[in-house]
């Protein structure tokens, strides 16, 4: 069978082949989604959820679900060769979110039930069998249960995971090595007095090798974690040298024997759901696109997962994709557009894949204050990236930059809304969001009120235009402008905003352009990259 159907093919229904159905379809796309297997798997694989993907699931309208499927990671109790190091809490209350811990399976639930309400469905059973780019698009081969099916689309993105097929039709290296020792990681009740939401680690390092280990990870459930250690011996090291190996092949008995020799108390472990050994490889694909098919998630890097890095990097990898496409298949945006994909999100993967490492090869060997944002993804930025533009004769350095996430703001209040505002409530939506600075006389209001109408006669519905002002300020309605007063002068500290300074940000929450003063000149160079002009 042959046909052409939907614009985009997505191979992978975990994750991060969600988040990008997802979003392409906010942004206006439907695509198909397919996956090889019939069911999801019941696997507490990725648990840690990161503040910065939170903020990108609260974008996208899913954040309330998943905090209520999750539990808070508190903090990380550690026991170095039998000695108890006191308790390390996580404070992030300077941040929207906190660590969360969801696991795997409820993140894929909710990300597909949001992808039902919005109309998306994916095929399961659907595996993909060949690629190859034509001048008519990506024409794929699919393997379903009623046999082969052929068809035609103008994009494929493979989030497909370490075994990627879309990046063995492409013939793209994954580049680096894995690890020789087998791992275990299993489902398990523990009974002992750990607090709700704190992670305990029991390590003996060693001089050759991992340490021995017993690694607990907080499940939603009370006094349920998922646990990971060294494989016990006499179970072979075969398969694939990524991810899970096979289910069953470790024991409660087993489990129990490394909690015995390094948790102080040998607390009682039961009701074992699930265990398998799994392999860790450190790899990342040399491109992430290939004309018109790209890479995304464990398809373009693997690592350890030390910091629960993995998952949150693939789901951003989609946020960062699926704007960019959704606007060069409506034809808001020049395809060029398409090229910044790579060249933001590769540098992302690779620093992920050497900081796990480093990680992992000195774990428990940690010396000095640990970073406290290291693993929250809120500094990940683009600061070299080929998009945008900063104009100032001088810039705080304390301020965000071109290619920085958006930070958040409180308090900011609009004139008939009679609670307190988020900068984030502003700034959510597929729009690009013009952040402008500015006092409330007569003359800035005309400026802004010009400014407006330019926006909208050169990119229609694609800008919107938000002046924040001083509190206090009254200023009457404007056309096409919305006028927030900074109450609590959150926005302010958080941006050194002076008079006109202007920043224009993008729809997956990065800076675009950064102004001091704004001009229409540095806009337009800016809009020319990221939109195309009306006719």
């Amino acid at each position: 069978m042959h046909r052409r159907n939907m614009d985009v093919l997505v191979v992978g229904a975990g994750p991060v082949g969600l988040t990008l159905a997802a979003e392409l379809a906010r942004h206006g796309v439907r695509c198909r989604i397919i996956d090889r297997l019939e069911k999801p798997l019941p696997y507490c694989r990725a648990i840690g959820v990161t503040p910065r993907s939170l903020e990108v699931l609260e974008d996208m309208g899913v954040a309330r679900q998943m905090v209520e499927a999750g539990v808070w990671i508190t903090g990380l109790r550690s026991v170095i060769n039998g000695q108890v190091i006191p308790d390390k809490m996580r404070d992030l209350s300077d941040l929207p979110y906190g660590e969360l811990g969801v696991p795997q399976y409820e993140t894929e639930r909710i990300l597909a039930e949001h992808l039902d309400r919005i109309g998306g469905v994916v095929e399961r059973g659907i595996a993909l069998a060949a690629l190859r780019q034509t001048e008519e698009g990506v024409a794929v081969a699919l393997e379903t249960a009623e046999g082969r099916e052929e068809a035609v689309f103008r994009y494929v993105i493979g989030c497909d995971g370490a075994h990627s097929a879309v990046r063995h039709a492409l013939d793209i290296p994954f580049e680096g090595d894995a690890y020789p020792w087998s791992f275990a990681l299993g489902d398990v009740a523990i009974d002992w007095d750990l607090p709700r939401g704190m992670a305990m680690r029991a390590l003996k390092p060693m001089d050759d090798g991992p340490p021995d280990m017993f690694i607990a990870i907080p499940l939603p459930e009370r006094n349920r974690y998922r646990v990971s250690m060294l494989a016990p011996p006499g179970i072979e090291v075969g398969g694939t040298d990524h991810g899970l190996q096979s289910e069953g092949k470790v024991s409660l008995v087993e489990l129990q024997a490394v909690a015995d020799r390094l948790v102080p108390g040998q607390p009682r472990l039961s009701d074992l759901r699930w265990a398998s050994r799994f392999r860790i490889s450190m790899r990342l694909a040399a491109r992430y696109r290939s004309g018109n098919v790209f890479l995304a998630g464990d398809a373009a890097h693997i690592h350890p997962p030390t910091g629960g890095q993995g998952m949150n990097t693939g789901i951003q990898d989609a946020y960062n994709l699926a704007w960019k496409l959704a606007h060069v298949l409506r034809g808001a945006a020049p395809p060029a557009l398409l090229d910044s994909y790579e060249t933001e999100r590769r540098p992302v993967g690779a620093e992920v894949v050497a900081r796990t490492r480093a990680q992992s090869e000195n774990y428990g060997r940690e010396k000095g204050q640990v970073d406290r944002l290291a693993d929250t993804q809120i500094r990940v930025a683009y600061r070299g990236g080929p998009l945008g533009l900063e104009e100032a004769e001088a810039i705080p350095a304390e301020a965000p930059h071109k290619g920085d996430r958006a930070p958040d703001a409180w308090g900011l209040a609009q004139d008939r809304i009679g609670f307190p505002l988020r900068l984030f409530d502003v700034l959510r939506g597929t729009q690009h969001v013009l952040l402008v600075s500015t006092d409330a006389g007569l003359a800035a209001q005309q400026q802004l009120e010009a400014l407006a109408a330019w926006l909208k006669g050169r990119y229609g519905r694609q800008v919107r235009l938000v002046a924040i002002m001083r509190a206090g300020a009254i200023v009457p309605p404007l056309v096409e402008v919305t006028v927030l007063r900074d109450e609590g002068g959150d926005f302010a500290r958080a941006y050194w905003s002076e008079h006109n300074t202007g920043y224009l940000v993008r729809p997956d929450g990065y800076i675009a352009y950064h102004g001091r003063p704004w001009t229409k000149e540095g806009l337009a160079a800016t809009l020319g990259q990221i939109l195309t002009v009306r006719e």
